[in-house]
Parts: C-alpha cells; structure tokens; sequence
C-alpha cells in the first residue's frame, strides 16, 4: 500500500537489536491522555546560520521576499534535510506523516538528536497512524522508543490522532468503535530550521523518497525556502502542534531515563553510495550554505493547510486552494500529481480551461509505475472523461530515464521508479508544491498542506523538469484512435493495453475495483 494513504510495514524510530530486547518489558499500561500545553515557534535570531541568507534576499527584493530553490534529485533533498539540521542553532520543527526506521529514518533522527545535544530545541509531530505494526510486541517497543527520544530534555514528540490504545488488539476494537475519527490522517510534510528555512513538498521520511530502497524509489518533489516563508510554516506547524487532536507520546509503566536515547544502526546501504559522506556526523555546512544564497530564486509565497480537526460542518481548505490556482490559468497549466481519482469540480475546471483555450497538461502515475494499484483501479476510468476535457495525459514509465538521473542514488539501481510528486504550473509565473493528491482521500478525509509561489524564474525551473518528465523517455502519452480505443505512446513504442510491470499488477487493479475510491 502507498505510505501516504494506508498503513506502513516499518517500526519508527529504528533500533539497535540490543535495544529492542531491553525495552520489551514493561509496556502494557499507558497514562491517560491529556492535552499537552501551548508552545509556539522560537522568533528567528540574528546569530542563525540562515540569517544571512535571508538578509541577502531582503536587500535584494524587500523584506516580504522569500528565496526558492527546488528539491527534485533525491540525493540533494536528503543532503539538504541534514544540511539544515547539521547547522540550525537554535530550533527544529518536524512535521511527518510517515518516518520509518529504515536507514534515513535512523541518519536523520541521530542528527536530530545531535542537535538537541547542542541546544536546539526540537519539536517533532507524527501521525499516530504509523505507531500501528503487525504484532503488540512492535507497538509496544515503537511507543518505548518514542518515549526515549522524548525524553530527552530539549526534545519533544506529539502525536496527531493518537490512539487511545497501545496495543495492537486494542487498537482493533477502536478502530471499530471510533473508525470516523480515525480515519482522519495528517498527510502534511514540512520541516523548519531556526524559523528562517523551510522545507516543504512531498516526500515523507523513508529510503525510497530519498533514491535508497533497491525495490522501488519515488521521483519527488520538495522546495527549500527561505524568508517569511519559513514563518507561514511556522504558523502552520503552531496550529497542529496546539490542536485538540495532538497529544504528547504516551508514557510506559517503566519510566525512562532522561538522556537515555537509542542507539541507532549503522545505515550500510548509505555507506555504500554517493551519500556515505553524511555517515561521518554533523559537520559544517558554510560552503554550501553560501552557494545556495546565489541559487534562490525570489518569489512571495502562501502556505496553506487544512484545519487539524475535521467538524462535520467544516470541509478541508486545501481543495479551494488548489482550484483557486488552477482557475487562475489564462495560457498554460501543467499538473504533476502521483494519485488522481477526479472529482466533478475538477472535470468542470478542465473543460473550462480547455474552452478558455489554456494548455493543461496531466502527469501522473501509469499502472506499471503505481507502488498502489488499488488507486489505479478507480483513476483508469478518467482515462476518457480528462482526454474528452481537452487536457493531454501523460503516465511514468516505470523504467523512466529520470530513475538515473535524478532518482536512485548511485551506484544503486531499484526495479522500478515511482511517481509521488504533487505539483502544479500555472502560466509560468505561479506554482503549487505539496501533499495533496487529487483524489476523494486527499480532498475530504486528511489534511494537507502546500505552499503557492509567484515567482517566474523559480515556476521555469519547474517548467523544465516537467517538461522533461512529459517526454517520451519518461512517460507514455494517452492517446486515442478514431474508434475511441486508448493507446500508450513513448520513445519505447506504442501499446493498447495499460502497461503493467507484471500479470500480478493486472489481476489486483481488477480486484481493488471492488472497493470504495477512499479507502486508500
């Protein structure tokens, strides 16, 4: 199942094996919940690190400027995350819908806790979703660990949507009981250093988002940015992190002590790549810190999200955000977005635009690139109905030229490369980089959050990567024949059925049919 829509197979935070034999006793009882005080982002500080990145784009472009630059390439969006933990000062906010205890789960939670050893003060939110594993044992051995890094006195961990339970069967009979709240997930991503940088887009925190898993890797997105932005997402993180649906990370019968943090494996995969550099620890970022002031691009910004809750007289934000972009249109759109079961609005929008006479270009993922066939199943049959509106469609090829390019992490090569990517372009001027999906879960059941740039320069750099991405070395183009029979063309030729990497793929786009579009 996708890591953004279904239940993850992997423990957070990871382990060492000695560790994990210690913490398996003493794990039953739980406090009851209470909702943890207010806390809000540290005010940036003059001595940051950033400050004079940010001091440059201000005496450059004013003050309500922010300075951009995209996180496309998977070995740089994991270089960036650590460059910026390595050198914050004084805060780090973290806001994940997924983390897994796979090796970058692990290199990046040691430098977080670096960090805090030195004085950062941290924050870190989850969705308590992925405390559920497939055994007790699990759950009860992620919530201890949790709690030791929790303990450390310039850490902290909430959890959004927490489970009342701590047990796997337990969380059964809630699940049950309670499946309304429950189904409601933070999907948001976003971190921020020193309230002077951000970084948001896509990418949840696993090997595959970063070029790491030798199965399969996602080609992603994310955008660094720095200025006022940086305090929108700060604003936004304040509003989770003080929600009623956040509650602090459960305490066990068995306290721990404070300062007591888990030993963290080795990372052997990392070692042997590209990126075996950030095993050596934290070190200073000055040169590349200087290099990236001459790389942002200017631009204003907006960080939207939707409401922590979820009243049933309320409807998300995000959506209206989207399609408040996507109307603004008056030449050219180019969507990028890895999950796509449309709604009547959006069908409404397409036509509009088409009639308007606005380009409107469609990237998403093709059966054979999907790592969730069950969203496949319900998008295929908007094959016709998006090429009826006018819009072109285009699906990755899992064995996309972009896998080497900018996706796994050599010298390592994965099976298949994936779409996770949520973007838009909007006349080359205006652009939208998130979690969203465009489909019935991203829509109605989560929350989202996403950032909305005017900057011509930075929406070409986009331009240029999707455009690339629409090629035929990366994608099928959808097509249709005069009797209205679909047809996948690329540079690897011409097919009439799905491409598919495996009968296996084939026979589950069947079988997830019968089931409802939101499940996922």
């Amino acid at each position: 199942m996708n890591a953004n829509n279904s239940l993850p197979g992997r423990a957070f935070p990871g382990l060492s094996a000695a560790l994990l034999m210690l913490l398996l006793a003493g794990c039953a009882a739980v406090t009851p919940w209470k909702k943890p005080p207010p806390d809000y982002a540290l005010a940036p500080r003059a001595d940051s690190a950033f400050a004079p990145i940010e001091a440059h784009i201000a005496r450059q472009h004013g003050s309500e400027i922010s300075g951009f630059h995209l996180l496309e390439n998977n070995a740089e969006a994991l270089k960036w995350r650590i460059a910026l933990i390595d050198s914050a000062r004084h805060s780090l906010d973290l806001q994940y819908y997924v983390w897994f205890g796979d090796e970058v789960g692990h290199l990046m939670m040691k430098r977080v806790i670096a960090a805090a050893d030195r004085g950062v003060k941290v924050r870190i939110l989850f969705d308590d979703l992925n405390t559920m594993l497939h055994d007790m044992a699990t759950v009860e051995i992620r919530d201890a660990a949790m709690q030791m890094i929790d303990a450390h006195p310039n850490i902290e961990i909430r959890l959004f949507n927490a489970w009342h339970s701590r047990t796997l069967l337990g969380r059964a009979f809630e699940a049950v009981g309670d499946f309304e709240r429950l189904n409601r997930r933070m999907h948001n991503k976003q971190m921020i250093a020193d309230n002077r940088v951000a970084v948001i887009g896509g990418r949840n925190i696993a090997d595959e988002y970063f070029g790491l898993n030798a199965d399969f890797n996602f080609h992603d997105l994310d955008v660094i940015g720095v200025g006022p932005v940086a305090r929108q997402a700060s604003e936004v993180f304040d509003r989770y992190w003080n929600s009623e649906w956040v509650r602090k990370v459960p305490r066990q019968s068995q306290p721990v002590a404070v300062g007591q943090h888990p030993s963290l494996a080795d990372t052997e995969t990392i070692r042997g790549t590209v990126l075996s550099g950030l095993l050596d620890g934290p070190r200073s970022w000055e040169a590349e810190l200087a290099a990236l002031t001459d790389a942002l691009h200017p631009g204003s910004s907006t960080v939207h999200t939707d409401s922590p809750s979820r009243a049933s007289s309320t409807r998300n934000h995000m959506p209206d955000a989207f399609r408040d972009l996507l109307r603004s249109a008056q030449r050219e759109v180019i969507i990028t977005n890895a999950y796509i079961i449309p709604d009547a609005n959006f069908m409404a929008d397409l036509r509009e635009l088409s009639e308007r006479g606005v380009s409107v270009n469609i990237l998403t993922n093709s059966l054979a690139s999907h790592d969730v066939p069950a969203v496949n199943s319900h998008y295929e049959e908007w094959r016709q109905p998006i090429l009826d509106s006018g819009a072109q469609l285009h699906e990755l090829r899992a064995d996309a030229a972009v896998r080497s390019e900018m996706v796994d992490v050599p010298p390592l090569q994965a099976e298949f490369v994936g779409l996770h990517t949520k973007a838009m372009l909007v006349d080359r001027e205006r652009l939208f980089i998130g979690s969203m999906n465009l489909d019935p879960r991203s829509e109605i059941l989560n929350s989202e959050m996403g950032v909305v740039i005017h900057s011509p320069p930075l929406a070409e750099a986009l331009a240029g990567s999707m455009e690339r991405d629409l090629g035929g070395a990366n994608s099928w183009r959808v097509t249709r024949d005069e009797h209205g029979v679909l047809h996948w063309q690329s540079d690897a030729g011409e097919e009439t059925e799905q491409p598919a990497r495996n009968l296996w793929q084939r026979v589950e786009d069947i079988f997830f049919k019968f089931f409802p579009s939101d499940m996922y």
